[in-house]
């Protein structure tokens, strides 16, 4: 599964913009027409697995120091490959980077991954920041329509921390260690200075959330998922700095992202497992459900353009933790424990 057949070096110089990661796969689980029973073999789904965890294990000793190089240098060292970004948010300080690698038969490369920056390709480069494999698979119990499984097109996503120190654009070569040796893709970011989203320490807007009371029992007018979730019963407005709270942005069968169906279901395979200890609301994205008619006012108010989002809250009504685009089961349970202190 190493995808690198007719890899080609890497010219950063000449790199444009890369696409966010649903723009550079084909279709992958969200809003498919699997039904949640279980997967596709035995064997394949063992198979996947198995990379999946094996790339969940990574240090820095697995990739070369950077030892003055540039980012160019370092890229020189590696096949290139393909690569998609699951965020797009970031401002000065340290900001959490999510990847896919896909390799060229367009099949996505779960081995030890890392992410190495620089202002410009000519500068020297930063890192290895190592980036572990995170799971999107939940237990069939919680497997929507459209969940992820192990043999899907994409199956975990890989994210680490990065420093950004001041605005700007930098470019960034996402590495990823395969039986065939390293490869490699290259992306570009920009820093901005502010992004207008509620940050980790701060008050959100107190908005008011769409209940199944508020929606007239009528949850499909603000549920896409099927099955539909049990996170509509609470308004975030009434239970903000009351307990701690998991608010996630999400359209499973709208995504633009193609990435909300698992998010969601790894949601309810959390709320079963937390639900005693915090709030879980599910906030749909589209006003009526519609992607034409443009965003919710919920999301409005966060300053959100992109979609999936996860917002956890501490019981005094602060930012515990965000995540954007894809995340796995772990980043969502870490930021669960962050909101609980």
């Amino acid at each position: 599964m190493d995808g690198q057949t007719g890899a080609r070096r890497i010219g950063l110089a000449s790199l444009a913009r890369t696409a966010l990661l649903a723009l550079a796969l084909a279709p992958v689980a969200c809003g498919g027409d699997d039904d949640g029973s279980g997967g596709s073999g035995s064997a394949t789904e063992s198979r996947y697995a198995r990379a999946i965890e094996a790339a969940g294990d990574v240090s820095a000793a697995d990739f070369p120091a950077v030892r003055g190089r540039t980012l160019q240098e370092i890229a020189d060292g590696v096949q290139q490959v393909q690569g998609g970004l699951a965020t797009s948010e970031y401002t000065p300080g340290e900001n959490r980077l999510a990847f896919g690698v896909i390799g060229n038969d367009n099949k996505f490369i779960y081995g030890k991954s890392a992410v190495y920056l620089a202002p410009t390709p000519t500068d020297r480069a930063r890192g290895p920041y190592t980036a572990p494999a995170d799971p999107l698979v939940v237990d069939p119990p919680f497997r929507s329509k459209g969940a992820a499984l192990e043999s899907d097109a994409i199956a975990a996503i890989y994210e680490t921390r990065v420093p950004l120190p001041a605005p700007g654009r930098y470019a960034v070569l996402l590495v990823t260690k395969t039986s065939a040796g390293l490869v490699g893709a290259p992306a570009r970011i920009q820093a901005r200075r502010s992004s207008g989203i509620p940050e980790e320490g701060e008050r959100p807007p107190a908005i008011e959330t769409e209940t199944v009371a508020s929606a007239g029992g009528n949850v499909e007018s603000i549920e896409t998922r099927v099955p539909p979730d049990d996170m509509h019963d609470v308004n975030f407005k009434d239970v903000l700095g009351k307990q701690p709270v998991a608010l996630l942005f999400a359209t499973p069968a709208l995504c633009q992202t193609r990435v909300c169906g698992p998010v969601t279901d790894i949601a309810a395979q959390m709320q079963k497992e937390y639900g005693d200890e915090m709030a879980f609301i599910h906030q749909e994205v589209y006003e009526d459900n519609s992607v034409e008619k443009g965003l919710r006012e919920q999301l409005r108010a966060f300053g959100l353009r992109t979609e999936p989002w996860l917002f956890t809250f501490d019981k005094q009504g602060r930012v515990a933790a965000r995540l954007e685009g894809s995340f796995g089961n772990g980043a969502f349970e870490r930021s669960i424990e962050a909101a609980l202190g």
